[in-house]
């Protein structure tokens, strides 16, 4: 499961914007590379954290993951408290191709998964498509 099948799965959710920075675009350097999924059915970037990301390399203080190789990315998500406890009280920690809690933003309730492969392709599109619903809803319950 590579990044560019990510972004297209993604992409293909209800109101979901992407955005990937680059050179020229007003963004920081350090997302150039990287992309940030957003619900925003209007196509305006919310005042929100986005639902989902992938990261292609690592950030100041978030290097546990070490993505600062050839071909290595982290897909992170918001799976809200449910399904987080579900997932982290019975995965490996610090494994490739695993759902694990997000080295750093696990306490707010995002997993993570090094380089999806084979074991774990059907696991993060569901978790994509679990994270893309609880930011619709959320995004519908505060235009209430």
């Amino acid at each position: 499961m590579g990044i560019t099948e990510i972004i297209e799965f993604v992409g293909g959710l209800d109101g979901v914007l992407t955005l990937q920075p680059g050179p020229g675009d007003g963004s920081p350097e350090i997302s150039w590379g990287d992309a940030f999924f957003y619900y925003a059915p209007d196509g305006v970037v919310p005042k929100t954290q986005p639902f989902a990301t992938i990261v292609t390399k690592d950030y100041p203080g978030d290097e546990t993951s070490r993505l600062n190789r050839p071909g290595a990315f982290r897909v992170n998500l918001f799976a809200g408290k449910e399904i987080f406890t579900e997932w982290t009280a019975r995965t490996p920690q610090d494994a490739e191709d695993a759902v694990i809690a997000h080295p750093v933003y696990a306490r707010q309730g995002w997993l993570a998964v090094v380089n999806p492969g084979p074991r774990t392709e059907t696991t993060v599109r569901d978790l994509l498509r679990a994270a893309h619903d609880l930011a619709r809803s959320r995004q519908r319950r505060n235009a209430r």
